[in-house]
């Protein structure tokens, strides 16, 4: 999509399409109230236009509902779509971001391949960030999974103009345009790599993409094979990679930018289970074939780093994607058998489909190793995340609140969804292994996602840490007004501003 700016006045942009944003000024809690439609344009024309229709209360401004009108009196534009924000004291950059978004999946069957936005006006956040929140929402919807199908027809958009506010600077509005791209791409490219299929992506075909994109970005990547995690002391790592004929990957990324303060050194550490059978622990067979998605984590973090390759914060990260296929075989690890850790720690396996944790348990001592003073890990981790928080929230747990306060400032600009879960002394007795250290589920099913976080909680000592656990956001079942169902790239943006937080 080529994507650029305008500061010229929305009413003579001349395009298939002109979307601009509307919100619900009302503040009547009745249920029946009437909406007070406002439109976010200062432009007359653009109002003069919409004028009658919005008069007739038809349209409520709620979240992504829309309005289409054709060829409208006075303007330049072939159509008009008036996109809903909902209530005004709600509408956010999140909301804008999903407004685009709506805007490009509105267009795209309908064969409409170059559209323009009009950025509002008198907003609540600064032009630069709803400029941002357009790019990102607009690229985002443009991607959709159907990669393979013999049939599929490129619905992509080829252009999209952005009509920048009066008033805001050049410099400030390219700034949140260079941002949106940058980010929204990034994601789009973790997005690519979880939508890959089991046998196509291959832990070595994962960490050669990973090398290929930090090439490309200027980034140091190495892939190590089976020698050399085996000669590192990956047991638990490799425990999860045995009974698959194909080997793993440990994919390291390094970004150390000229300049950079010895300390803070991040570590972004990734699960990348390319493909999740469960091992002996078998998955029931209904919908495992989504397990190709258990990657998420990792792809999460190669998607971070492409972006923070590009926005350059002066700060030093190393990413690590413990990369592998769970599955069984007469080689395969079995409910009882005894690992030993990186870090030296053993551990029972009680449960070969608790397999992410064992894999970030080598990564996250690993990143310590390489002189993280700070850890963040992503993950597809639990079912029960998902339970106790649908698909509305991401889980996030911290063994530091200073770490913990930066994840909260990076959500606010990031425009993402995370719920701060606990982790208790008490949770640990949950873990606790008659024969072991540490078993790798807990004595009982409840507090799933708890037990463990409180395994990987043993792993990073005293380094402030951020686990996010993203099973319940990172695939989407059903199409959504701003994006298509399939992987969501969920956690880049998140990951990349709390690095940025710390430049």
């Amino acid at each position: 999509m080529k994507t650029e700016l305008h500061h010229t006045p929305a009413a003579s942009a001349q395009t298939e399409l002109l979307a601009v944003f509307a919100v619900d000024n009302s503040t009547s809690k009745e249920k029946d109230a009437k909406p007070e439609v406002t439109l976010l344009s200062v432009e007359e024309a653009i109002k003069e236009a919409a004028g009658y229709v919005l008069s007739t209360g038809e349209f409520k401004a709620e979240a992504n509902e829309i309005l289409l009108l054709h060829a409208p009196e006075g303007l330049a534009a072939t159509r008009l779509l008036i996109i809903g924000l909902g209530k005004s004291a709600k509408a956010d950059a999140q909301a804008v971001r999903k407004g685009a978004g709506t805007a490009v999946r509105f267009a795209k069957p309908r064969g409409i391949r170059s559209l323009a936005i009009a950025a509002p006006h008198h907003f609540h956040c600064p032009a630069q960030g709803a400029i941002r929140a357009i790019a990102e929402g607009a690229i985002l919807a443009d991607f959709d999974s159907d990669t393979y199908r013999t049939d599929r027809q490129d619905r992509s958009i080829q252009s999209l103009a952005i009509i920048a506010p009066a008033g805001v600077s050049h410099s400030a509005a390219e700034s949140g345009l260079s941002e949106g791209v940058i980010l929204a791409e990034s994601q789009n490219f973790a997005r690519t790599l979880i939508n890959e299929p089991g046998n196509l992506m291959p832990p070595t075909v994962l960490g050669k993409r990973a090398a290929e994109m930090a090439a490309e970005n200027g980034l140091k990547c190495e892939v190590y094979g089976t020698d050399i995690i085996d000669n590192l002391g990956m047991r638990s790592f490799l425990s999860v990679a045995q009974g698959s004929d194909e080997p793993p990957a440990l994919i390291v990324m390094t970004y150390d930018p000229e300049g950079a303060p010895a300390e803070p050194v991040l570590g972004l550490v990734g699960k990348g289970i390319t493909f999740d059978s469960g091992g002996i622990s078998i998955k029931p067979a209904d919908s495992m074939e989504k397990m190709k998605y258990d990657m998420a984590g990792g792809a999460a973090m190669i998607g971070a780093m492409r972006a923070i390759a590009q926005l350059k914060p002066n700060v030093k990260v190393i990413g690590i994607v413990c990369a592998a296929e769970n599955m069984p075989s007469g080689k395969a690890v079995k409910p009882g058998d005894i690992t030993f850790a990186m870090s030296g720690k053993s551990i029972e396996v009680l449960n070969t489909d608790a397999e992410g944790r064992m894999v970030l348990a080598d990564g996250l001592h690993y990143s310590r190793q390489l002189g993280a003073t700070h850890l963040i890990d992503a993950a597809t981790l639990t079912g029960a995340v998902a339970i106790a928080l649908g698909q509305i929230n991401a889980g996030v747990f911290a063994n530091d609140d200073e770490t913990y306060k930066h994840f909260t400032t990076a959500l606010e600009t990031s425009g993402e969804k995370f719920w701060r879960l606990p982790l208790d002394d008490e949770y640990r007795d949950q873990i606790r292994s008659s024969i072991a250290d540490i078993q790798n589920t807990g004595l009982t099913r409840y507090g799933g996602a708890i037990n463990a976080a409180m395994f990987l909680k043993e792993f990073v000592g005293d380094t402030p840490w951020l686990h996010l656990d993203i099973a319940g956001m990172a695939w989407l079942d059903a199409d959504k007004p701003w994006t298509a169902k399939g992987p969501t790239g969920v956690a880049v943006r998140s990951i990349v501003e709390w690095v940025r937080s710390y430049a």
